[in-house]
C-alpha cells in the first residue's frame, strides 16, 4: 500500500513538473522581396543549450510555418530556401504556452560595387604630405565620407591651369 502511495506521488510530481515547465512553439511567415510568401522553405529549429534535438519544418503557401511542442529554452533558427541560407538568429528565446514569432522578410539582392582608394592632394599645390586618401566605386562617388567631407570633384585641367588669382604682397619698403 506504501508503495502504491508513493509510484502515485511520484508520477502526479512529474505531471505537476511537466505543466510547469511547459511547451513552447515558433512559429512565423517567410515573404520575398517583393512581399509574396515563400512556400516550401525549410526552417531549421536547432536547440542551444548543448542539447541534441533538431528539428526542419517547411512553410505552407501562404509562408507560414510553426513548429510547436518545443521545450522552453533557446534555439538557433536557420531559414533555407532552394539550398542555400538566407537567414540565421543564433538566440531565439521560447516561453511556457505562448509561441514565439519569428517573422523573415528577405531583401533583394544589391549589387557589388568595387570600390578602390584616390589620393586627395591637400590644397597648398604640393603632392607631399597633408593630402588623404578617400574611398571610391567605380563612379568616382565618394564610398566613405569619413575625412573627406571637403573633397571637391574636378577635371584633371583644373589642376594643370595655374591659379590666376593669387595675390602678390608688396613690401613696405618699396613704392
Amino acid at each position: 500500500m506504501l508503495l502504491k502511495s508513493y509510484s502515485i506521488s511520484v508520477v502526479g510530481l512529474l505531471i505537476a513538473f511537466s505543466a510547469w515547465a511547459g511547451t513552447s512553439a515558433l512559429e512565423g511567415v517567410v515573404k520575398d522581396p517583393a512581399g509574396h510568401p515563400v512556400k516550401g522553405a525549410d526552417v531549421r529549429i536547432e536547440a542551444r543549450n548543448g542539447g541534441s534535438f533538431s528539428r526542419i519544418v517547411k512553410t505552407d503557401a501562404t509562408g507560414h510555418y510553426t513548429s510547436a511542442g518545443l521545450a522552453v529554452g533557446i534555439y538557433k533558427v536557420t531559414l533555407v530556401v532552394n539550398g542555400a541560407v538566407k537567414a540565421s538568429i543564433l538566440n531565439a528565446y521560447t516561453q511556457s504556452g505562448k509561441p514565439t514569432q519569428l517573422n523573415f522578410e528577405l531583401t533583394p539582392k544589391t549589387k557589388a560595387v568595387k570600390k578602390h582608394m584616390v589620393w586627395i592632394p591637400a590644397e597648398t599645390g604640393t603632392h607631399i604630405g597633408n593630402g588623404q586618401w578617400v574611398e571610391v566605386d567605380d563612379n568616382g562617388n565618394v564610398a566613405n565620407s569619413t575625412g573627406a567631407n571637403a573633397v571637391d570633384k574636378s577635371s584633371g585641367d583644373a589642376f594643370r591651369t595655374p591659379q590666376s588669382n593669387m595675390v602678390t604682397a608688396k613690401s613696405p619698403t618699396s613704392r
